[in-house]
């Protein structure tokens, strides 16, 4: 059995220490998943908050079968795709002050080309954003990200081989 198997039993029978430890394990994988999907750090640090939250408020009905990180980057999902409309909206606009003003400081081409790639996952279709973050972000094996998406392999392949082709199109385009 995983050792998640018994944290998850300690915890529900109200360990603390269980609790830390589960938290401690997983929280740097669900950080790191939330802000591919939030621009603001402090923002994908709420959210990854709020994960476990909701993880904790069903506690007593979840059944282990092994794949508790799935299911936590799938609450991750819901929450970053809950809010993905507010965060996006609030980025444009801070773009679009940013590009109006004539005494902003010269970037660096590194931030450039970050802020390129983050344009480009944004500009692309959810469900192919969703598995380039899972693939190349996450380091999720297909199927791990067929297991948390709950879709077939092969549609991973394909959404992952459109991702590419829809990425390297807009890329070429800025």
């Amino acid at each position: 059995m995983d050792i998640d198997f018994w944290v998850i039993q300690k915890m529900k029978r109200g360990d603390e220490n269980a609790f830390d430890a589960f938290i401690r394990k997983h929280y740097e994988e669900i950080l790191k998943y939330c802000s591919y999907h939030c621009p603001d750090r402090s923002y994908a640090e709420d959210l990854t908050q709020e994960t476990f939250l909701r993880f904790f408020e069903k506690l007593s009905d979840y059944r282990y079968m092994g794949k508790t990180r799935n299911y936590l980057y799938t609450i991750a999902g819901n929450l970053c795709r809950d809010s993905y409309k507010r965060i996006r909206e609030s980025f444009l606009d801070e773009q679009a002050l940013e590009k109006q003003d004539p005494l902003r400081p010269p970037e660096t081409e590194e931030l450039l080309n970050r802020l390129e790639i983050r344009e480009a996952l944004d500009r692309l279709p959810a469900e192919l954003k969703e598995v380039i973050i899972l693939y190349y972000f996450q380091e999720l094996k297909l199927t791990e990200i067929a297991d948390t998406l709950q879709i077939g392999l092969s549609l991973v392949k394909y959404r992952i081989k459109q991702a590419k082709k829809h990425l390297e199109k807009l890329l070429r385009e800025e």
